[in-house]
């Protein structure tokens, strides 16, 4: 169940989504604490408060705090648009990744769901899908595409894996247990 949507962007169409359906909503501005450290702690707090099995980071473009990484260790999972480690790390996000994989000239992109850990995107993967780029892709239609063909895949299949409790980490791997 999504116990709570918690957003750091009061205008975030996540939070009119969730209300439609009944799930509960929570707004933590970072510039309402004195520091990382206070902003950190609240939020860590306010998942405690839902006792969250799982925090899954859609579109978070927030660096978590290392507290909440502490807290919820190898329960924090990120999706991100490219072949982790390709065009991943500080800097690399929404359209600039796909900017980048395009100036780069690759030939196949996708996505990665990957766990949470103190870095920026070095977390242990746990699935990636590639897609196919075109050459008359631009940015924007290369981010549609690995939205629909890998995003909105294997996000919700990552999730699957964590709540039936089928993913094994070892060390930076994670491995799928069979059924």
């Amino acid at each position: 169940s999504i116990e709570v949507v918690i957003s750091n962007k009061a205008e975030a169409y996540a939070l009119e989504r969730a209300t439609k359906h009944g799930i509960r909503t929570e707004i933590i501005l970072k510039k309402d604490y004195p520091d990382g450290q206070a902003f950190g702690e609240a939020l860590l707090e306010l998942l405690n408060k839902y006792k969250v099995d799982l925090v899954v980071l859609a579109g978070c473009l927030l660096i978590i705090p290392e507290q909440v990484i502490q807290g919820y260790r190898n329960r924090i999972i990120n999706i991100h648009p490219s072949l982790i480690p390709s065009f991943c790390g500080n800097g690399y996000y929404g359209l600039k990744v796909h900017e980048a994989a395009l100036e780069r000239g690759v030939k196949v992109t996708g996505a990665t769901v990957h766990f949470v850990d103190e870095g920026c995107d070095t977390g242990p993967i746990i699935l990636q899908k590639p897609v196919q780029v075109y050459d008359d892709d631009t940015p924007k239609s290369l981010q549609k595409r690995v939205m629909e063909e890998a995003e909105w895949e294997i996000l919700p299949e990552a999730i699957k894996l964590f709540s039936e409790g089928r993913l094994e980490i070892e060390g930076r791997k994670v491995r799928i247990k069979e059924v």
